[in-house]
């Protein structure tokens, strides 16, 4: 979005070398020639023409190549141009021809030697400028801090982590800004950021834009992007988005926009029939008159992380989580605290699909340069672990931000700038184990009419079995589609349901799993209410050899009494099933105890006797082999049928 690291790295700096000039009684040249370009190179610099004030000050020391204030004004312009390397060699150059002249240099060489990844010298170069008198307090602290920093990336360096990036292919990355990459849960999707720049010299304000691209992956590959199109587009620049796992809507960051709250607000737009719709600010409390940006939102939509300036936090930019509540508001955005956010800057939050790992980027927490990402993991008090730094070279002298992990946990994608002549561009690489989320499972599926394949928008909603609350309720699109998370150790109840249809259910048991299997892909069928037509109960669950119905199951049978309350003219008959576990008239008899059990929980919760049947069956209608421990789960079952309606 807005040039900001720039600019921070500017105020970082102590004031530039050309505003203490004054100081100066004479000049390091006694050619005229020489100082004839060093002048116009600074009347260039002062005037922000940076091209032709870095021409005049090489001119000046192809003339004279002892000339200290030339060297010293190209370190100055080229750090704020963030070329820290050559930055470096130009301090550096000034410095061998006189250490004395302006001691405040040591401390602009070191940022310089840190921004372009050599820590020695940079440990060395701050030391000396502590050692001096009279140093402000802020420059001492950040000093002190960028120690640290050089001390960490020293010992990181030597202890690399397994890192092989690769470009995700021309079908995204272009000679433009390709950068904050977002991805869905089935990996098929990617969503990113393009700048465009139409001109040559990117420091003139007003040519670049920031639009939102689409991507889909074909046969492994990523295809050709495509421009998310208006109102999402605008020829104002939006970006720093976030796709829900189902990629049916999105949250943005878009600056100085009309009715915006601050000078960067976050909006949100839904998706529907391959359009998006038009931009909403959230407002306050998200939004506020200060900086809103970056926005990340967890898999089930109810915790939405992003990054704000505003008062009260930790230092200038702080991570923030507000929750989605019951009245359909987000709550007053809460600081994720002091173990997370530092007295620097806390931005570019991603909370992976599992609902509790974080990742995130700063240059508070010792790292090698600039900002680095870490990631932590929200406790069930949602406290937060201490950060961890990914490590060398996935974090690096540059800027490293942006960072997304498929619901797998492995695959990581990233934005970055790997080559001076190109612009930021989006990598993938396989993320090692250690700093891994943990692994999501999903269910991709398709709704439609049993007896006319008419694709169906209905209702799904995702039941955490064990608790019994909501984990997520959404509705399918206009094609039937949807998408859930599943994220590992817990027990899950789907169900699907639409008006003048019985609902469909199915279970998912990953407790205690650390590890997910293949996405579950589901083309579900939904039953019109009609004579004979049946459903599973798959979510209704008994003791062992006994009728007495888990708590488990007391989700499922309120939404069947929900069912027959609203349509109160179905007659339905609840079914038993066993697998061949037993004799045949043990298993008759329990398959009609374990019916009789779920219309007695009917009639308790409002349903009419008479508008209800039971029937054991035993094991004479098996829909699975008796023979492996799936297949009797699969026997084991309790069925509604319609069997009349209601005059």
């Amino acid at each position: 979005m807005k040039q900001w690291l720039i600019i921070l790295i500017s105020l970082f700096l102590i004031p530039a070398y050309s505003e203490n000039l004054c100081l100066a009684q004479k000049y390091h040249t006694t050619s005229a020639k020489a100082l004839k370009y060093y002048k116009a190179g600074m009347t260039a610099f002062d005037y922000i023409d940076y091209i032709n004030a870095e021409n005049y000050f090489n001119q000046a020391i192809e003339t004279d190549n002892n000339f200290y204030e030339a060297y010293m004004m190209l370190g100055d312009l080229l750090s704020k141009l963030k070329r820290f390397g050559d930055a470096a060699r130009n301090y550096q150059k000034a410095v061998s021809l006189d250490s004395t002249a302006y001691m405040p240099v040591f401390f602009n060489l070191a940022t310089a030697e840190l921004m372009s990844g050599d820590y020695e010298k940079a440990l060395l170069h701050y030391n000396v400028y502590l050692a001096q008198d009279n140093i402000s307090e802020k420059n001492r602290l950040l000093a002190s801090r960028n120690i640290r920093n050089c001390e960490f990336a020293i010992e990181a360096v030597k202890k690399p982590v397994p890192f092989s990036p690769e470009s995700v292919g021309e079908g995204i990355n272009t000679i433009h800004d390709e950068y904050w990459p977002s991805i869905t849960a089935d990996g098929q999707t990617l969503m990113f950021t393009r700048q465009t720049r139409p001109g040559e010299n990117v420091l003139r304000r007003g040519i670049s834009q920031e639009d939102f691209y689409v991507s889909f992956l074909e046969e492994s590959v990523w295809g050709a992007a495509i421009n998310a199109g208006s109102p999402l587009n605008t020829p104002q620049n939006e970006g720093a988005q976030s796709l829900s796992s189902d990629g049916s809507y999105m949250y943005f960051t878009a600056c100085d926009r009309p009715g915006g709250l601050g000078s960067c607000d976050i909006f949100f737009s839904a998706r529907n029939n391959d359009r998006w719709s038009i931009p909403v600010n959230l407002g306050s409390p998200v939004n506020t008159p200060y900086w809103e940006s970056q926005p990340s939102v967890n898999a089930d939509g109810r915790m939405l992380f992003f990054s704000s300036n505003r008062t009260g936090g930790m230092g200038g930019k702080d991570l923030y989580y507000s929750v989605y509540m019951s009245n359909g508001k987000w709550s007053v955005p809460k600081n994720m605290g002091n173990k997370v956010n530092t007295p620097g800057d806390e931005i570019s939050p991603f909370i992976h699909f599992d609902g509790h790992t974080l990742y995130f980027a700063s240059d508070g927490h010792p790292g090698m340069g600039g900002t680095d990402i870490f990631f932590t993991r929200m406790l069930e008090d949602t406290t937060w672990t201490e950060p961890v730094n990914l490590g060398y070279p996935i974090n690096t002298y540059n800027d490293e931000m942006g960072l997304t992990i498929e619901s797998g946990g492995e695959k990581a994608y990233f934005s970055s700038k790997r080559d001076e002549k190109s612009g930021k561009d989006i990598y993938s690489f396989r993320l090692y184990e250690a700093v891994q989320p943990d692994p999501v499972a999903y269910i991709k599926g398709k709704v439609s009419d049993k007896i006319t394949g008419q694709l169906l928008v209905a209702e799904y909603e995702l039941i955490n079995l064990s608790t019994g609350k909501l984990v997520f309720n959404n509705k399918t699109d206009a094609g039937g589609n949807f998408l859930v998370c599943l994220p590992a150790g817990n027990n899950y109840g789907l169900n699907i349901s639409k008006n003048g249809y019985l609902f469909y259910s199915e279970n998912f048991m990953l407790e205690g799993a650390h590890s997910v299997s293949d996405p579950f892909i589901k083309n579900i069928k939904l039953s019109p209410f009609r004579v004979g037509e049946r459903m599973l109960l798959a979510n209704v669950f008994y003791e062992v050899d006994s009728w007495q119905l888990k708590k488990e199951s007391l989700t499922e049978l309120n939404m069947l009494s929900d069912l027959l309350k609203n349509n109160k003219e179905l007659i339905i008959e609840i079914g038993g099933y066993t697998d061949s576990t037993g004799s045949d008239d043990y298993n008759l008899n329990l398959s009609e105890k374990r019916a009789l059990s779920v219309v007695d929980y009917l009639v308790k919760s409002g349903i009419e006797r008479k508008r209800l049947t039971y029937k054991g069956y035993g094991n004479t209608s098996p829909v699975g082999d008796n023979v492996t421990s799936e297949g009797r789960k699969l026997n084991r079952r309790t069925e509604v049928q319609i069997i009349d309606f209601q005059k």
